[in-house]
Order: C-alpha cells, then structure tokens, then sequence
C-alpha cells in the first residue's frame, strides 16, 4: 500500500480499493473490505468529457457541482475546494478565525480537524462526548471560555451531532458554529440538512459516501461567508492579478467536479443501501455479549458512513483478537479511531491544545470498532460478517477481561 503524501486529506486507516463497477463483486469468498467506492461509466464518462473540453482547472463543472451539491444539502451556497482538510481551514478563515481565538470540538475524530485548528492558529479546546460518539452540549457549555470563539461538531461515522442544542448554545454566548461533515453527506437533524444547519464542510476522499478522490466542499447559508470563501481559494482574488485578501490554492478541479456531480446523484441509493445493510447488521448482532450496536436517534438521519460497534469489559475477546479472528475469516474491520485526536506526541505538550476532562471519549476510544457497511455488499457478504462476529465473541472461551 503507497503511504499517503505528507499534508494529504486522507486518514490511513480509510485507504479503500476502487473497482470500476456499479455492482456488487462476483468473487467467491472473496475478502470483504471494510469500504469499496461505487464507480462506473458514468463517471468515465464524464472524466473523458473534461479531457476532450481542454478545460482541467476551475470552470463550468465546478460550478455545476457547486449548485447540485447545494441543492441536495438544503444550503443557499455551496464552495468547492481541493480536500476536506482545506475546507475546514477555508471555513475558519472566512469566519475570522485565528490566533487569539479558541474552538470547542471533540476529541474522537480524525487528526485533520485539529490540524486545520492549529494551521489558522486558533486554539482547540476539547469537550467530552456522549454514547453517541458525539459531542456533549452540557460538556461544550462547561468548557466556554471568554476566549472561544466557534464550536466545531463532529458529525462522526456519518451521524449528525445535536445541531439544535449546539446551535441553540452558541447563539446564546455569540459563538460561530462550523461543523466538521466530512463524513456525514445527505444526514438530517430534525429534518434539517446537516449542511444548512451551520457552516459546514465536507470531505470527497476516496472512503466517504460519495467521493471525486481527493475534493472538499464548504456550504452556508450566508452569501458574505461563500464569497469569502470563493476568494480565499482562489489566492484572495476575484478578478485575475486583484488580489483582495491574503488566500490559497485551494481550487478543485474540473474533472473532481465531474466525478462528484455524478456521485451526488447516486447519493441517495448509496445512503439507502448503507442504512438498510445496518440495519441487517444490528438484527444479526442482537444479543452478542459484550456488544453494543449503534443506534440512530428518532430525530437524526444516519447515513452510516461507518457501523461502529462498541466492545465492553464483558466481551469473550479483547478488540485485538476480534479484528485478527475476522481479518482470518476474510473481513476487514478497522478502529476509528484508536488515540483521542490530541493523544500524539507532536500536540501533547502543545501551547494552543487545551485537553480537558473526556473520560467517556477515552473509554470509547478503547471499545469502538467498525464493520463494514458499503453499498457493494451483499446479504450474503453481511451473513458472513454477522457469522464471524458471533463466532468469535459466542464461541466458549476464557474469562471476560478489559479490552486492551
């Protein structure tokens, strides 16, 4: 596997296969990987349009993009840029952000959403997180300092966090709120977009739900915010050699916005497919000892960007021996994520990380663990990981001991 470049907008962990099709594989026993994109001619053909056009950088598709990306997410504007990890650097800079100011976000989330904290040179301030993964608005009110500034919710394996507690709090103490949805396309809090709730930004990297390979998209519903934005992709500039304010390359591409325009509108057939395979998932996992499946709120949409289950002390095998007997039994199962987001020896002793008190996200940290839960699965592909699951933690063995 080729390492990811230095910077790049991709965790790891995620790195997915791409098969050209738009159906299940026909591989007999095959190996049942924890993600498999869905692409197809369409896409081809799509790519092969921009090639033949001879415009490649930022033109009519990304345009096009822009508006179809903003319809199906409820927001009035819609920015596309060249990663998620830029998206959230874009969107704290086109709200102001930066040193000086602190931002309250959870500490169970990929490294990227505290990286693009530290490069505006805000601080990050963690509060804890509920059993949904998600973050605790009573945690985030008891962290406000008269420095913060923004809250940044992470809408994690593809479930929205409590956008109207959040939102309802930070318009009380005069807060922004951006929230990190890289995982999250198409979800709905009380029957309201994710990204029409706030600011918010989005990741197309190869293992989300829909992806252009490399690609980020910003959405809000303030035209001042989305024009700040368009500049401050594009080098601060709105006409050729006017530079307005201090900006980057954060542009995409013509033939990114051609696949992703083509990904939207298989959106919603893809999150079905999700759903209806966790579904199936937490039915055959019923009961397992030691085992808890997740659950969608009555008033939350999921999307189910990952199925993450959670190994307590009472499970027959440690997290280790799960994923080691399923990888024997050919299916892949990955940890989202292993360490809190600022448990690395480069932000421990950091100035600008203020760590806080997250016992629950430290527990979670120690229990999660997702299955696959792709739109190229099949039923029997989801009997098989249902099987090997409950082999593993049914079969008799020692005694129950803490996960490691």
């Amino acid at each position: 596997m080729v390492p990811p470049a230095a910077g790049a907008d991709r965790d790891p962990a995620e790195t997915v296969r791409a098969d050209v099709s738009t159906g299940p594989p026909s591989r007999k026993e095959h190996r049942i990987r924890i993600g498999e994109p869905q692409l197809g001619v369409e896409e081809e053909t799509a790519v092969l349009a921009v090639l033949r056009s001879g415009q490649l950088t930022s033109g009519p598709r990304v345009e096009e993009f822009e508006r179809a990306f903003a319809a199906a997410h409820g927001s009035a504007h819609a920015v596309a840029v060249s990663n998620g990890t830029t998206a959230l650097v874009a969107a704290l800079r086109a709200h102001g952000i930066g040193p000086g100011d602190e931002v309250i976000t959870t500490p169970l989330t990929f490294g990227a959403t505290l990286n693009a904290l530290l490069e505006v040179g805000a601080a990050a301030r963690f509060a804890d997180i509920d059993d949904d993964f998600l973050l605790d608005p009573a945690a985030v009110a008891a962290a406000i300092t008269p420095r913060t500034r923004a809250i940044m919710p992470v809408h994690l394996y593809g479930l929205p966090a409590d956008m109207p507690e959040i939102t309802g709090l930070a318009e009380r103490h005069g807060l922004t709120v951006i929230a990190d949805a890289a995982q999250a396309h198409g979800a709905l809090v009380a029957g309201q977009s994710v990204g029409a709730a706030s600011t918010a930004t989005f990741s197309m990297y190869g293992s989300k739900n829909i992806t252009c390979g490399e690609g980020g998209v910003v959405t809000t519903p303030d035209a001042r915010i989305a024009d700040r934005l368009r500049l401050i992709r594009n080098h601060g500039m709105r006409n050729r050699y006017e530079h307005l304010v201090t900006g980057s390359n954060y542009r995409l591409t013509e033939m990114q916005a051609a696949i992703g325009s083509v990904q939207l509108g298989r959106l919603p057939e893809i999150n079905r497919r999700r759903a209806a395979h966790a579904a199936r998932l937490t039915t055959g996992l019923e009961g397992v000892p030691g085992l808890i499946t997740p659950r969608q709120p009555a008033d939350r949409l999921h999307v189910w960007h990952q199925y993450t289950v959670r190994l307590t002390d009472d499970a027959r095998a440690g997290r280790d021996e799960v994923i080691e007997a399923l990888d024997q039994a050919g299916v892949e199962a990955r940890v989202f994520y292993p360490r809190l987001a600022f448990d690395h020896d480069c932000y421990r002793d950091h100035p600008r990380i203020a760590r806080g008190d997250t016992p629950r996200a430290e527990l979670i940290t120690r229990q999660v663990l997702s299955l696959p839960v792709h739109p190229r699965l099949t039923d029997t592909d989801l009997d098989r990981v249902i099987d090997a699951v409950r082999r593993t933690l049914e079969s008799p063995g020692p005694e129950p001991h803490p996960n490691p």
